[in-house]
Order: structure tokens, then sequence, then C-alpha cells
């Protein structure tokens, strides 16, 4: 490193130790140069990795023909948990209208769908997996959480790990927007507004104040609008428990 950049303050930024009245290891730096790969999985955090946290990490890499060594990719998960295991009904569908599971390891090869968008048979078997996965939702809501809900309303769902900028807070006043304004209106018009059910959930790092602010927010409005007899066949609200994704 000596020889390439000379005695300056590349190689202290390079170095694993951490100089100071108590010398410390960089666990990342140590990471970074012992790993095959650096992962930053999303292209803007590769580009962060590259551009603020690592700039001379990167810069070390690129000299020693290793551009490559920061990338950004994800494993396929999406498509195997998310439906094939989340959703089996959907990866049903998808499977016997492109002819295998290729689609698990190709998403691109969902564009073949494309061509039943106007199959009325799709359609209805569109809307029965619909329809089944709501059911066992509102069957798990249920046992769960004591929570009933209707089916024909529309399931508006936000769950992941609390943040002040994942917007959860947003969402909750949002919830209570709709039911002050549920409340202003006459028994009859509220007959005629879509009906809609809003579930949060997540995981909060146990210091994290704010979050648990905003989670204890959620339970509380929650009982306010699920108690109310004005809205509440038209307007749900809970905090699903247990992070279990």
């Amino acid at each position: 490193l000596l020889q390439k950049y000379g005695d300056g303050p590349i190689i202290a930024a390079l170095s694993i130790v951490e100089e100071g009245d108590v010398k410390k290891i960089r666990m990342g730096h140590l990471a970074v140069i012992g790993a095959n790969k650096v992962n930053g999985v999303a292209a803007i955090h590769t580009e962060i990795i590259k551009k603020e946290t690592f700039p001379e990490f990167y810069k070390w890499c690129c000299d020693n023909n290793e551009p490559n060594k920061i990338v950004n990719m994800t494993n396929g998960v999406t498509p195997r948990r998310w439906i094939h295991c989340a959703n089996p009904a959907l990866s049903e569908i998808f499977t016997k209208y492109l002819g295998s599971q290729e689609w698990l390891t190709d998403m691109n090869k969902l564009k073949g769908m494309l061509q039943y968008k106007e199959d009325p048979k799709l359609h209805e078997e569109w809307k029965a997996m619909k329809s089944g996965c709501k059911a066992k939702l509102a069957d798990w809501l249920k046992s769960t959480m004591d929570l009933e809900i209707d089916q024909d309303a529309l399931i508006d769902i936000q769950i992941k790990r609390i943040h002040e900028y994942k917007r959860q807070l947003l969402n909750i006043l949002f919830v209570i927007h709709r039911y002050l304004e549920l409340k202003k209106k006459s028994p009859g018009d509220r007959q005629s507004c879509q009906k809609r059910v809003v579930l949060i959930g997540g995981k909060a790092a146990s210091a994290y104040v704010n979050a648990k602010i905003i989670i204890k927010l959620i339970n509380n409005v929650a009982k306010v609008i699920n108690n109310d007899p004005d809205t509440k066949q038209y307007l749900k609200c809970a905090f699903v428990p247990n992070y279990c994704v």
C-alpha cells in the first residue's frame, strides 16, 4: 500500500486498526478485505458503499483489477419465499399457465402471463385465489388476535421493520383521518364508502423509543376504531403481533 499510495491519508483510511488512545479493530474494514464479494443488495446501497462508506476500499479494488468486488445482487428469495411458499395457490396458477416452474428462477418468464390477460378463465381463477387468501387471513386474525374482518373489505397491509422513514406513522395518521371523515358522514353516506382493513406490523430495536411510541399509537388508535359502532363495519385497524415473516 505504501508503494502504491505513499504515506498519506488513504493508508489510515484502509487500515483495519483504528488508531487512538485505545486501538480498535475495524470489523467492517476486515470484512471487506476478507470477503470475496461485498453485497449492497440494492443498487442504491451499493453506490453508497462505493462512494460514501468505503470509497478508499473501492479505489483499492479498482486499482487491483477487482472493480466487481462490491456488487448488488439478490438470491432469488422473492419468488421462492413470497410466492411459491407463502402463496402456493398463486404459484400453481403461474406454473399451470406457463407450463413449468422455470419462472421461480427466471422471473422474466412471467411475461408469458401477458398472453392470457384477457382470458376470463384466468380471471376467475385469479379471483378465487385472492378470495381464498383473504379467507385464510381472516381465519388467522380471528384465531390469533380475535379480530373479525369483512372479507369483502380492501385489506391494506404494511409489515416491515419499524422506522420513522418507512412511513408506519404516516399510515396510522391516514387511518385517523379516514376514521374522522367517516364519523362526519351520515349512516347513509357511510354505506357508499369502501370498506377497509388496515394491518400494520414490524419489529424494532429495543432502544428505539420512537418506534415503540408509534407501535403504542397504532394499538391505541385500533382500540378506538375497532370498538366504535358507527364505523367499525367500514374501517378496522390492528397491529399484528410477532413479526414472524
